[in-house]
């Protein structure tokens, strides 16, 4: 049986929650402090494990050399004065003392030995290379490093302190659930995992991790929805004899194109701008449009994955099965406007995640 929960990121702008402006200056720079730590920390640690694994390969020229990446106290073989997960911590731990707290090294640490277990097989084989971590990282840190989450009638928003350091929400126009799973956190209702701040554009994000359960629908495994996406209509499900062409391409291409015709004639125009407060002034009418194409294409795409798991639901559909999109993705590859405007695989991705989340199971044809 597979699990009944299903994990949730959220983005939620953070404000620090201090009187004076030079006592929120020190916050945010403390922030930053502990980014750059964790940016220098995050390497070291990724280099770290990977010289481990590479010890065998040190060793060729010895036959008669018995070694175990484990403690030497617990393991004849080891070779380790500690315990394997332990090394990666204490090194970091030890280098950073006091400029950090330990709870986001010892969630960095944990995080990239899960990660880099998953990725061995392709590192030996040569498949993909070792993680580089930016300076502008985002950092973990654990529900333990956060207290006196609440929300605040007086200041409208959810508040809550991180290693001392007290922030309140910003959730501005909110349509999403982002309010809702906060409440449940606080009455108990929903698990909050190790979540992430992330220092972007001079603002502060909170990328919450909620645990939540999975939608509860009486769902046969037996009867089989058959959906294919063409280039006539972004999707298209069967049922058995009931049939669902969802959106159409006129629907979806023309606000499309015409977003791109704007932002085009807005470069052509910015030429002729009036100058004196450098690039950004004569590009601002361009800017306007810079995330206005991806903000309506991943709203049509959510609208669109959320029709076809409402259609499933509806018909009792437990089985999802996406037709030919081998032969879609490659007709796609072969027309670049189809590849340019058409968003396969952000639409697949969304549908695998609606679909989890309404416990049906996604198979790609």
């Amino acid at each position: 049986m597979g699990k009944t929960t299903l994990k949730l990121t959220r983005k939620i702008q953070l404000m620090v929650d201090l009187p004076t402006q030079e006592e929120r200056k020190e916050a945010v720079d403390k922030l930053y402090q502990w980014q750059n730590r964790c940016f220098r920390a995050a390497n070291l640690i990724v280099s770290h494990l990977y010289v481990q694994e590479m010890i065998r390969e040190f060793f060729y020229l010895s036959e008669g050399i018995k070694y175990k990446l484990a403690d030497e106290k617990k393991d004849v073989d080891g070779i380790l004065q500690r315990s394997r997960i332990n090394t990666t911590y204490r090194m970091v731990s030890d280098r950073f003392k006091g400029e950090i707290p330990t709870n986001i090294l010892s969630c960095l640490n944990n995080t990239l030995i899960t990660t880099f277990r998953t990725n061995s097989p392709k590192y030996w084989k040569g498949e993909c290379s070792l993680k580089n971590f930016r300076r502008d990282m985002a950092f973990p840190f654990s529900p333990e490093g956060m207290s006196r989450l609440s929300y605040c009638e007086e200041k409208k928003a959810f508040c809550f302190r991180l290693f001392q350091v007290p922030f309140r929400t910003y959730l501005g126009n909110d349509h999403t659930d982002k309010r809702m799973l906060l409440e449940q956190v606080i009455k108990g209702k929903t698990k909050l995992c190790t979540s992430r701040i992330q220092l972007k554009d001079g603002k502060i994000f909170w990328l919450p991790i909620f645990e939540i359960e999975k939608e509860k629908h009486i769902l046969k495994p037996e009867v089989v929805a058959e959906a294919s996406l063409s280039l006539e209509y972004p999707l298209v499900v069967k049922i058995g004899k009931n049939r669902l062409p969802i959106g159409t391409k006129e629907e979806f291409l023309y606000r499309r194109l015409a977003i791109q015709a704007a932002r085009k004639r807005a470069q052509v125009g910015a030429t002729h701008s009036r100058s004196g407060k450098g690039r950004k002034r004569k590009l601002k009418a361009v800017e306007r449009f810079s995330k206005t194409e991806s903000n309506y294409v991943s709203h049509r795409i959510h609208v669109y994955s959320r029709r076809l798991i409402d259609f499933c639901t509806k018909h009792q559909a437990g089985t999802l099965v996406l037709l030919n999109q081998d032969d879609k993705i490659g007709i796609a590859k072969e027309d670049g406007f189809v590849l340019r405007n058409w968003s396969y695989y952000e639409l697949v991705t969304k549908i695998k995640y609606k679909a989890e989340k309404a416990g049906i199971e996604v198979i790609i044809d």
